[in-house]
């Protein structure tokens, strides 16, 4: 008898919950490509899978299942987990979703799980990864308390893990690049007297989705549509082999008056991609539990 997996990733719930009484006017054929191109049935057999692991745990049996190698240089640059301080890691963030996995995974097993994701309220559907996770939605009603959310997860005893970005990379004149930061990161890494370790994480999606992308910048869509794409991304990564190039600590009294919070970021910004010209790459390693 097959066994019954609980739905995490729901899509008619999520229409429902989204549309109410409209839904019924949504035709049934798109509901299927919606269902087909959030995987929604692998994901969920996964989720039941892992239904019983949380934070880091949860995120390495993702690195395991999605069959990811991570070429890791500047591992030496990770401070020391016992010497007392707070650090917020900034990265690029060039897939929307994969790079957040293994990213979390290496910075949770480095501080035991002392850390905290900075992400977009949806992900909190995700029962392993809600417990390092701070929600953040620029829509709606916790928009409103996202200055609380970030304060909280500043002046918290936890390691911050962030994309400044808030969106995955875009094509931008033929490059894939990140669009410019945002300057948060900076004004409460001085608030709380984090120093800044900036992560450069190689990766890209496909041509599809950047074309996507593309087309909703020029149409001026509210909605993002290209994240709609971001799972089937996910899939189409599976068994790819990832460099991560982790730099020195900013100390944040580097970030002084000299520039404005903005300046700053773009400077960090600056930082991180540099990293991306080092050829001097450690042993290929796969991430183990």
């Amino acid at each position: 008898m097959d066994e019954i997996i609980e739905k995490t990733v729901d899509i008619d719930r999520i229409l429902q919950d989204k549309m109410g009484s409209r839904q019924k006017f949504v035709p049934r054929p798109l509901i299927t490509w919606l269902k087909h191109i959030a995987h929604q049935d692998q994901v969920n057999a996964f989720l039941w899978e892992s239904r019983n692991l949380k934070g880091t745990e949860w995120l390495e049996a993702c690195v395991d299942y999605l069959q990811m190698t991570l070429q890791v240089e500047g591992r030496e640059n990770l401070p020391d987990k016992d010497d007392g301080k707070l650090y917020t890691f900034v990265s690029n963030h060039p897939l929307g979703g994969i790079d957040g996995v293994a990213l979390g995974a290496i910075i949770g097993r480095q501080y035991n799980g002392n850390f905290r994701y900075l992400v977009n309220d949806l992900l909190m559907n995700l029962p392993g990864l809600a417990p390092v996770s701070i929600p953040i939605n620029k829509t709606g009603k916790q928009s409103r308390d996202f200055p609380a959310m970030v304060e909280a997860g500043f002046h918290s005893d936890h390691h911050i893990l962030m994309f400044p970005a808030g969106l995955c990379s875009r094509k931008q004149q033929g490059c894939i690049k990140d669009l410019p930061w945002k300057k948060t990161f900076i004004s409460k890494s001085v608030e709380t007297h984090r120093d800044v370790v900036p992560i450069h994480f190689g990766g890209q999606n496909s041509e599809r989705f950047y074309r996507i992308a593309n087309i909703c910048k020029t149409l001026r869509l509210k909605f993002n549509v290209a994240m709609l794409f971001l799972v089937d991304e996910m899939y189409k990564n599976v068994g790819k082999t990832f460099k991560v190039r982790i730099g020195k600590p900013i100390p944040w009294q580097t970030f002084d008056k000299s520039k404005n919070a903005s300046q700053w970021a773009a400077y960090v910004q600056e930082q991180v991609y540099a990293l991306s010209d080092t050829d001097n790459i450690n042993t290929p390693l796969t991430l183990q539990h």
